[in-house]
């Protein structure tokens, strides 16, 4: 493999570092799918120093990394393939020229990601068997070119280990991941959900990956087929581990425990791709180590101290360009997310960032940024959390290593290590968080029903999530799910309780209806955050926001069914008035009517005949003044 190097300049812009309480040198690597290549296969390029590339609108700490990828690995005689290209905004107009025995192959289409990293991907027709050329043209200059090979003979994966390391991460493989990662959930909202991962990496206008090996890996009809089913702690190793495992990369886990308070989670043995495995084919090979990492992984993995060199993780900046697609978010209390796409803001709507994430169903879904989502505390927790990158693999004399915190540069071409976030205040990280995603002050109003309607929709996530119990006990007739004694347990217990209880969202939930509830008051009392020229005095601005909540929260319901099968509709509003209630509504051996607050002595109430024990409603007392005051207890 030959790696063309080219620096330019990137012109800068200032990003503020405070908002609303509420919620490299340019380095070019041209990367062939060449590993593994069949014999007498050349790949061609050229070094050197290239003319500067200017980038405007670029943060200053985003230095982009170029690299260009073929797929699938190995292209067959009539089979399409496509071009990959990452970098910096202009790649989104680069021209890729494909010339080979058939003469200059156009370009059939083109999908192009809008954000950091920059990408773009051309697909072309299939053609004969031969030595091919890729010469990719930026801003009308020929930045750099490689060849591949079509060709019938498909290269024998190797076996033996869960899979083989062809090269070590480098700042091109760490780009390529990013967009990935950011065209996997390319144009999904907060809509969107899947009932495992493997159906999400099943769709071949999403996954660039698709079928990659050529093993039908992703095929879901086919006979072999990769299977995921994380939860939350596992979902971002699930898949770090399958991009490793398409590219020949190396990916380890890290068996940690999970510390107490006044100690961090600690790092244990480190196990890779390259243990042993019994599995022939490599894709029951990949399926069996996934099962190994679910064992290992787990809500303290995430937590180890920001300074860990042999985290699995390093800790990163909080700036526009560090917080990439494919960065984890792991809170002080066990869940974690996936950074997956930034939305702009515009003169008319807020903008988001949107997170991917997994349940202990197995529910994988987009999330938005704000405190209903991304909880943050540094205090009287377990582990350091915060956003952080998954931490490169390189290769030494052909032994995977951990890179070091040092090693971490952006220099290097990576997102810089930073201990920013070590002891941060909660008020100043949403703060600083806001300010990222939206950099103008906001108007007040299109803030409110944003919220809201980041509310609404964390209220219909949790209708499936009460439906999956409900469905569980009509399977299961008389059965008591067991509920952990104390408190730390019923928010971090396994089995049945963590696939079907909801104490952790229910917080979440909890602290997004005070978010809603308490915003009128926050614009009158931080009008500087908010743009509130020409709509009068803050108090004149508050009463208005109060009333198109009112209005607002009446117009938005969800549904669930009832005990006797029948519909009940309840709006926003309904439910902010029983959001007590919520304090008790974890507990899936209650019956549904009990799930979603329904007061004493009412006729929905009335429909209700399935009761916890009075020992576990004992314990939930004991456990709500956590609740009430919307803190976690430390796990």
């Amino acid at each position: 493999m030959i790696l063309v190097i080219f620096e330019s300049k990137m012109a800068t812009i200032n990003i503020r570092s405070l908002i609303l309480g509420l919620i490299v040198p340019l380095m070019f690597i041209c990367m062939a799918s060449c590993d593994s290549r069949p014999a007498g296969r050349k790949d061609l390029g050229s070094s050197g120093m290239s003319d500067s590339v200017k980038e405007s609108g670029t943060p200053a700490e985003y230095q982009p990394v170029n690299a260009m990828l073929v797929l699938p690995k190995n292209p067959g005689p009539g089979e399409t393939f496509r071009i990959l290209g990452v970098g910096g905004g202009n790649i989104r107009k680069a021209k890729f020229v494909v010339s080979g025995p058939s003469g200059i192959l156009e370009s059939l289409k083109s999908k192009t990601g809008e954000e950091l990293p920059y990408w773009r991907i051309d697909d072309f027709a299939g053609s004969s068997a031969g030595k091919y050329k890729v010469t990719l043209i930026v801003d009308k200059k020929v930045v750099s070119d490689l060849e591949f090979i079509i060709s019938s003979d498909k290269i024998t994966p190797q076996t033996g280990v869960a899979w083989k390391t062809l090269r070590g991460w480098d700042s091109g493989t760490e780009a390529i991941y990013s967009a990935w990662i950011n065209n996997l959930f390319h144009g999904c909202d907060e809509q969107a959900s899947w009932p495992a991962l493997h159906k999400v990496t099943q769709n071949p206008d999403q996954n660039f990956l698709y079928n990659y090996l050529s093993l039908g890996e992703d095929d879901p009809t086919g006979k072999n087929s990769v299977i995921m089913q994380p939860d939350c702690a596992d979902n971002p190793f699930f898949l770090r581990a399958y991009f490793a495992w398409k590219l020949g990369l190396p990916f380890g886990y890290h068996v940690c425990d999970r510390g107490y308070l006044g100690r961090n989670p600690q790092s244990g043995q480190w196990i890779t791709n390259e243990i042993s495995s019994s599995k022939t084919n490599p894709v029951l090979s990949f399926n069996s180590f996934l099962r190994r990492v679910m064992d290992g992984v787990h809500s303290g993995t995430a937590r180890t101290a920001l300074d860990n060199e042999k985290s699995d993780y390093y800790p990163v900046s909080l700036e526009r360009g560090t917080l990439r697609p494919g960065t984890v978010y792991a809170d002080p209390y066990g869940h974690t997310l996936i950074l997956v796409h930034w939305v702009a803001q515009t003169r008319d709507n807020p903008g988001l960032l949107l997170a991917v994430d997994a349940q202990p169903d197995g529910t994988v879904g987009i999330k938005r940024f704000w405190k209903g989502n991304f909880l943050f505390n540094t205090s009287e927790v377990v582990g350091e959390p915060g956003f952080k990158a998954f931490r490169p693999i390189s290769l030494n004399k052909g032994e995977p290593l951990l890179m070091r915190n040092n090693e971490l540069t952006a220099s290097a071409g990576f997102v810089p290590f930073s201990l920013q976030q070590r002891k941060m205040g909660t008020d100043i990280f949403y703060h600083t968080m806001e300010r990222l995603i939206n950099p103008k002050p906001l108007d007040p109003e299109a803030a409110l029903l944003d919220l809201i309607q980041a509310l609404h929709e964390q209220l219909i996530v949790r209708v499936t999530s009460v439906a999956n119990g409900e469905a569980y006990f009509k399977s299961h007739p008389g059965a008591v799910i067991p509920m952990p004694s104390n408190a730390n347990g019923i928010f971090l217990a396994g089995g049945q309780w963590e696939n079907f209880s909801t104490p952790n969202r229910d917080l979440r939930l909890l602290i997004a209806m005070d978010a809603v509830l308490g915003f009128p008051d926050q614009v009158a009392s931080s009008p500087e955050d908010f743009n509130i020229s020409g709509l009068g005095t803050p108090e004149h601005v508050k009463k208005k926001l109060q009333s198109i909540l009112d209005k607002k929260v009446s117009e938005l319901s969800i549904s669930y069914t009832h005990t006797n099968g029948s519909l009940q509709i309840l709006t926003v509003g309904e439910i902010l008035k029983r959001r007590d209630a919520f304090e008790m509504a974890y507990n899936p051996n209650d019956g549904i009517e009990i799930r979603w607050g329904a007061p004493e002595n009412s006729n929905e109430r009335a429909m209700c005949h399935r009761h916890a024990p009075s020992n576990q409603k004992a314990t939930m007392q004991s456990v709500r003044k956590w609740f009430n005051k919307r803190l976690h207890p430390p796990t």
